[in-house]
This record gives C-alpha cells, structure tokens and sequence, in this order.
C-alpha cells in the first residue's frame, strides 16, 4: 500500500494550488494521509474527488466546514499497522516520548503544525512523521511532503522529498 503524507496546505493563503509533483504523488498513492490546515475545504473536495483514499484531521487554522467534515484526531489501520493523524503535537523537545504515551496503541503518528520534517522512532516503537509543508517551506530550506510502503505490519520506504522553489 503506498502512502503519501502531506499536511499544512493552506490552500489559498501560501498557495494557490498544490505543485504538480504532489498531485502526481496523488494520483499514485493508495491512501493520502494529510495532517491538517487545509484552510479551504476545496482541497479536500479535490483530493476525496482524485485519490483513491483520503485519512485526514483538521489543523488549527481551518475553520468550521473542515472541522465538520473531518475529526481532530483520526484512527486508522493500514497495511497491519495502526495510525493515528493529528495536526499539534507541541514543542519538539521530548516530542517523541511524549506522544508515546499520549497514544499508546498507535505504530505510526502523522503531525503537522510545525511546517518542519520530522521523521523519528520512540522508545516504545512508535514511529512519528511529519511531512512538512508542500506550500509554505517556512524557515525551511524546501517544502516537502512524504511518501512510505506499508505492507504486513511494516512501515518501509519512508522518503522526505523536496521540492524545488517556486513561485506561489
């Protein structure tokens, strides 16, 4: 099953659409895993219309459409493994060990927020990925998404791709 993570769109305020390399990775995914602050629910309706599967939550700057259509927190078993997509995990300092015990029966947390890649293991074995962000790179060299394997109760090929910059 071939994920592709993406979070912190802000679909119209840093961009007016999502690079064409996103949708490609779209189109290709399986399941697109998008962790909040869509901004606009267009985005939305266009992914639901154009994947395969979409497994999303809002982010703290969508408002009251996105937070009607789509849970803070969702749950989700993919390819054996238990997900779990949230946008806010607070700070980074002992994020990791953190969420280990604030979701004790997740393998693999996908966040948002921060705009900044995050890829890590936690003592317990769970495994947190951030994508970043495909619009708004921030202090960020790139604006990156994610893209994994799940098969058989194993995350694999978890890859952070950069985007080049562009012009919003």
């Amino acid at each position: 099953m071939r994920l592709l993570l993406i979070a912190d769109t802000h679909l119209r305020k840093r961009a007016k659409d999502l690079p064409a390399e996103v949708w490609d990775a779209v189109d290709d995914a399986d399941v697109v895993v998008h962790a909040g602050d869509w901004v606009e629910p267009d985005l939305l309706d266009a992914l639901e219309a154009r994947s395969k599967r979409v497994v999303a939550c809002w982010g703290n700057n969508d408002g009251a459409e996105l937070r009607h259509r789509l849970p803070e927190r969702a749950d989700v078993e993919l390819g054996g493994l238990r997900f779990t997509v949230t946008h806010e995990t607070g700070g980074s300092a002992g994020r990791d060990e953190r969420m280990a015990k604030l979701y004790p029966d997740t393998d693999v947390l996908v966040f948002g927020h921060s705009h900044i890649p995050w890829d890590a293991t936690a003592k317990s074995g769970l495994r947190l990925l951030n994508p970043g962000s495909p619009t708004d790179r921030r202090r960020q060299p790139h604006c990156t998404y994610m893209t994994a394997t799940v098969a058989d109760g194993v995350l694999s090929d978890v890859t952070l791709h950069k985007l080049q910059r562009r012009d919003a």
